[in-house]
């Protein structure tokens, strides 16, 4: 994993620290004492966990008033269960932050009638990471390529619900390109699908490479057959083709911009739209400085977890673009999807 792409990361989280004194002061003010809870969308063991652990052993030395952080796993429906917490029973006063599958924003699009919530209208911590998705085979599988899983008689992947980032790139090689893809629902999180796919009850997966087990790459028990990121970390397989290079037509490749614009966001962190502005800042402002901290790089490196962040106001105009896509593409991206 290389750390130099944090560079104009690095002198933009400087500026925000340097311009912003009067919201650092009043967040020592509110912050000393206090507990902050991050509240993962998901089981334990997951990628969204792991990087919710890493983010809140180092955070709270950030924030002024040094709170107490903890986690909180609150799984269910593909991690909206979280996110609708955010406007039933988490305090809105800043101590309550939310790691949810970003995929769901393009689902609140897509299907409003079962994600009835307008992302853009919280505030945006930041994101650790975009993802760097990929579909693989386990390896009992036999299937090594794509062309191997565009002739199989049938794919059995598995996902928490519809709508998560695994589920719908799972639906885009069904319905955009024609595999025979049948998905399993309702696994609580990635750990419960990993121990189905080596029991043999799935064939594989779509998901974070940095979800992945290491002993999986490394004893190749699984064979990657493409990628949803044209960009690839560096411990990534390099030969593996991007999704994009099989679409044929401009509308297959608009389908596919909608549906993996919420993979630039990865491994976002929001808080309730009714928290104070000045907390809002303290937050961001902590959350850049970690981003930055020696230590929770060396350990993020240590366990393989790619750091490349997005800035709050930068996730925030992510979301802004998604919301951006004409009714006709967003409909046809909603049929791809399901």
């Amino acid at each position: 994993m290389s750390y130099k792409r944090l560079g104009k990361y690095a002198s933009a989280a400087a500026i925000s620290l340097m311009f912003a004194p009067a919201a650092l002061a009043q967040g020592a003010d509110f912050y000393a004492g206090k507990t902050v809870n991050i509240v993962v969308g998901f089981t334990p063991g997951g990628g969204y966990d792991q990087y919710g652990r890493l983010l809140a052993r180092y955070i709270g030395s950030h924030i002024p008033g040094a709170p107490s952080v903890v986690v909180q796993n609150a799984p269910g429906a593909g991690s909206l269960t979280a996110v609708r917490r955010l406007d039933a029973n988490l305090p809105k006063d800043g101590t309550a932050i939310v790691t949810f599958n970003p995929s769901l924003i393009t689902e609140s699009l897509t299907s409003a009638d079962r994600v009835n919530v307008n992302f853009s209208e919280y505030g945006w911590i930041g994101s650790i990471t975009r993802d760097f998705r990929v579909c693989y085979m386990w390896h009992a599988t036999g299937v090594k390529d794509w062309a191997d899983v565009a002739n199989r008689k049938e794919v059995i992947f598995g996902a928490t619900s519809k709508g998560t980032g695994s589920y719908v790139n799972g639906a885009i090689l069904r319905n955009v390109f024609g595999v025979k893809l049948r998905h399993v629902i309702g696994f609580p999180g990635s750990a419960e699908q990993r121990l189905a796919i080596e029991r043999g009850e799935l064939d594989g997966d779509c998901g974070s490479w940095s979800s992945i087990a290491e002993d999986w790459v490394r004893d190749k028990k699984i064979n990657t057959f493409v990628s949803f990121s044209e960009v690839k970390t560096p411990d990534m397989p390099q030969d593996v083709p991007f999704i994009g290079d099989f679409a044929k037509t401009e509308d297959q490749k608009a389908i596919l911009a909608i549906l993996s614009a919420a993979g630039e966001l990865g491994r976002p962190y929001l808080v309730s739209k009714e928290v104070p502005a000045d907390r809002l800042q303290t937050l961001r402002a902590a959350f850049d400085a970690t981003m930055l901290d020696k230590a929770f790089l060396a350990e993020a490196e240590k366990q393989k977890m790619p750091v490349y962040p997005i800035r709050g106001a930068q996730a925030g105009d992510i979301v802004k673009r998604i919301y951006g896509f004409s009714p006709e593409l967003i409909k046809a991206a909603g049929a791809a999807a399901d």
